[in-house]
């Protein structure tokens, strides 16, 4: 509710000791305005529904020390304005004898409007005033006001925007937290047995302490703006509340995953199985390939090769385990976990088989080689030379032998391939210049 600013201040002082009549009725037309600005402030203050808040409240801390403080202010203030307006009340009265007032009306009237006339009752706990009581003038009366007022509007605003803005977005988090822990409890993600059901218990306590905080210290949870002297001038202090929402939204992606493990919970651990498998064979194939190369391969360092992965099987026999009991929460995170290991052991076993086998590859592509250069030399038509036919057939052996030598044969295939280079360069004949002609020795 919005409520009228300052009170307007006395300016009306003449600069003679007596004031003239023009001065005396300027001057009380001036504070005729002044006081239904005054009157109308302080209404609005009274009917503002911060300040109808505050009086119901049980307050605590900071808002119980500032609210004692502004209801002594308010009171005050109310007694300050009978005071003016009974100045005013006797000045018009003085101001009404006569149409022309006469000498000492206007030094009564001077007194009334520009003097310290007006006795009022200490303000000691506001303003650290000894006396009982004090005289004002009506410009300091005024000031003293516009202090108090704004000093009392500011609490009143401050805590009516606190009020405004988070018990309310405290209840929906609230309410979107009951959401959450039935939908947690669905899939067994409870306190004691899962993180996130300790996550839910602990925003919960949170909420409820904060929500009983801001009703009863609302000034607790407020920021004034810096630079501002505007009453009311800031904003509510949204760290708290801030910190407990996205800890549950942290919670509800993780009450999402288990969802989604709870929907997709069969068919993934179906691919696991194939994995799993599919690693079991390809290390059985690297085991049997290795005694292949130690019979087929000698003077070769062939690695060893693992067995099967036991410990994923038997997590695979828990997964599966969870999902008959709907144990979704325990899932979740087993499966995260298996799937990474299991694509790893597959791409495991699949390195040992290339690298057991990695003799094998050398001897075929050795065999390769060989028969590549004999069907070149025999497209030349050298296939029959003796020299070519031996070192052709002392390669051939070393490689179709068992063990075969792979250091050894691999130097039969280079001397072969050396000796058919070098069978395959044409002779030069004939003076220099005169032509080049293939030949046999």
């Amino acid at each position: 509710m919005g409520v009228p600013g300052p009170f307007p201040s006395f300016a009306g002082a003449p600069d003679g000791p007596v004031m003239g009549r023009e001065e005396v009725d300027r001057a009380l037309a001036k504070l005729a305005a002044e006081h239904e600005a005054i009157e109308s402030s302080l209404l609005a203050l009274q009917d503002h529904a911060g300040r109808r808040l505050l009086e119901g409240a049980e307050l605590t801390g900071v808002t119980k020390s500032r609210w004692s403080t502004t209801e002594q202010a308010i009171s005050l203030l109310w007694s300050y304005f009978d005071a003016y307006t009974e100045a005013l009340t006797r000045a018009r009265e003085v101001r009404s004898r006569h149409r022309w007032p006469t000498q000492d009306e206007l030094a009564e009237l001077t007194e009334l409007l520009c003097g310290t006339a007006i006795t009022l009752p200490s303000s000691a706990t506001l303003g650290g005033s000894p006396l009982l009581s004090e005289e004002l003038g009506l410009d300091r009366l005024v000031d003293r006001m516009n202090r108090w007022y704004a000093e009392a509007i500011d609490v009143i605003v401050s805590a009516d925007a606190v009020w405004s803005a988070l018990p309310a977005r405290i209840d929906m988090l609230s309410a979107e937290l009951h959401r959450t822990r039935s939908l947690a409890h669905s899939v067994g993600v409870r306190p004691g047995e899962h993180p996130s059901g300790d996550d839910l218990e602990q925003i919960t306590a949170e909420l409820t302490a904060l929500r009983a905080e801001v009703v009863s210290d609302p000034l607790a949870f407020w920021k004034p703006a810096s630079g501002s002297s505007a009453p009311g001038g800031g904003s509510p202090d949204t760290e708290r509340y801030d910190r407990s929402a996205r800890a549950l939204e942290d919670v509800r992606r993780e009450i999402e995953a288990v969802l989604d493990v709870r929907q997709d919970a069969e068919r993934r651990l179906m691919r696991l199985r194939d994995v799993l498998s599919r690693a079991d064979r390809t290390l059985a194939e690297a085991r049997q390939a290795r005694g292949e190369v130690l019979a087929k391969i000698a003077a070769s360092e062939v690695p060893a090769v693992s067995g099967p992965p036991t410990a994923l099987h038997e997590q695979l026999v828990a997964a599966a385990d969870y999902r008959r009991r709907s144990q979704w929460h325990r899932l979740s995170p087993l499966l995260e976990s298996l799937e990474q290991r299991a694509d790893d052991e597959l791409l495991r076993a699949r390195e040992s088989l290339t690298a057991v086998t990695a003799p094998l590859a050398v001897r075929a592509e050795l065999r390769g080689r060989l028969d590549a250069y004999r069907a070149k030399v025999a497209r030349h038509g050298m296939a029959r030379d003796p020299f070519l036919v031996e070192r052709y057939d002392v390669a051939r052996r070393m490689l179709w032998s068992a063990p075969c030598d792979l250091r050894a044969a691999e130097q039969a295939v280079l001397r072969y391939q050396q000796a058919a280079a070098e069978a395959l360069v044409p002779r030069q004949t004939g003076p220099a210049g005169q032509g080049i002609e293939g030949g046999t020795e």
